[in-house]
């Protein structure tokens, strides 16, 4: 089944779509939410994971505006909705730069028009698996200094590259057009340590596979720190999501065991 955009196009249910419903948010179509809630049923901490994650990512970018970062590239950053990263990092200042990248068409287009009027914040189109199509993009080229420190952010995105060799290639290609203290921000899914029933996410798995394009791959805690090699890691390092520097206002879906937060993050310096 699919979801009809508001020109009248049959469109597929895509993960950013899904990740917006799980937030609450509004840039969703039918096909989205059917995906979504037949997933709930199998596994129904879908939105806390969610939720989790935007928090992790909210005190990371915060952490990076706040060390004097103020050029962000968000890859695979869906639809930004309230409190994402432009707004976060503009309140620290005002003039700090947001590149929002993502391959989801419909995710760009409802997202150039939430950012209208922000001159220092843009999307465009590009695939996290061709790095130098987005390096070279006229509009990336034209927001950020390559030449400076930059953000890139990698939030709930690589398990949506499955190919670990395309994955590593990616990050590697990408570190490497940064200069010394620009930082990587990766948060990750895993199954590593979570209790589960692997009848379950197979089912949860099965679903999303059907009803989405985009294929999914969970790493392991040692391949998701691979990302960080040669890396200086922020403390406390890749860590469950809630204990990545928690703040007060953090939801407590995962407070009393957070491996149930299925995901990983982390921080690193390029030294």
């Amino acid at each position: 089944m699919t979801g009809v955009s508001r020109d009248g196009e049959a469109k597929p249910a895509t993960a950013a779509r899904i990740y917006d419903y799980y937030l609450g948010g509004t840039h969703n179509f039918p096909a989205d939410r059917e995906a979504a809630e037949a997933m709930l049923q199998v596994l129904p901490l879908g939105p806390q994971l969610a939720k989790t994650n935007r928090a992790f990512l909210r005190r990371a970018v915060r952490y990076l505006a706040e060390s004097g970062v103020d050029q962000f590239l968000d890859i695979g950053s869906g639809i930004p909705t309230e409190g994402n990263v432009h707004e976060i990092v503009q309140q620290v200042d005002s003039e700090a730069r947001v590149v929002y990248v993502d391959i989801d068409p419909v995710a760009v287009a409802e997202s150039l028009e939430f950012l209208e009027g922000n001159q220092l914040a843009t999307v465009v189109n590009g695939d996290l698996r061709d790095p130098q199509s987005i390096l070279s993009h006229s509009q990336v080229a034209a927001m950020l200094d390559f030449n400076r420190p930059i953000g890139l952010l990698l939030g709930a995105v690589l398990h949506f590259v499955s190919d670990d060799e395309v994955a590593y290639d990616a990050v590697e290609q990408l570190r490497a057009a940064l200069v010394p203290g620009s930082c990587l921000l990766v948060s990750h899914a895993t199954a590593d340590e979570v209790p589960h029933d692997q009848d379950e996410l197979d089912v949860a798995h099965d679903i999303y596979r059907r009803k989405t394009a985009t294929p999914l791959g969970l790493r392991t805690r040692s391949q998701i720190e691979r990302f960080f090699t040669g890396l200086d890691l922020v403390e406390p390092g890749v860590v469950w999501l809630p204990l990545w520097r928690p703040a007060p206002d953090d939801p407590q879906y995962f407070a009393d065991d957070p491996k149930l937060s299925a995901g990983l993050g982390g921080v690193g310096r390029i030294p």
